[in-house]
C-alpha cells in the first residue's frame, strides 16, 4: 500500500476522535489501529511516522502521538 494511503487513513481515524480529549483520542487511534490493522499496515505507518520514508500528506498530530505507543514491529501486544 502507498505510504500516502496509509496516512490518509489514519488521518481520517485522528479526525474522527479529535473530538475525544487528547488521552482518549490517542488511546482510540492506537486501539483501532491495533485492532484493524494488520501488522504489516502499523509497520508502514510506523516507517512513515518515524521519518524514515517521507509522505506528501502531513501526518496528523494524534496520528503521531498513536504510533509512538505501537510496537517497533508492527505486531500487536495479543
Amino acid at each position: 500500500m502507498q505510504d500516502d494511503d496509509i496516512v490518509r487513513m489514519a488521518n481520517q481515524i485522528a479526525q474522527f476522535f479529535s473530538v475525544y480529549p487528547e488521552e482518549d483520542a490517542v488511546e482510540g487511534i492506537r486501539d483501532h489501529l491495533v485492532k484493524f490493522w494488520p501488522p504489516t499496515m502499523r509497520k508502514d505507518l510506523l516507517v512513515v511516522t518515524n521519518g524514515l520514508v517521507p509522505s506528501e500528506t502531513p501526518v496528523h498530530p494524534l496520528v503521531l502521538k498513536a504510533a509512538a505507543g505501537l510496537r517497533p514491529n508492527g505486531e500487536d501486544d495479543g
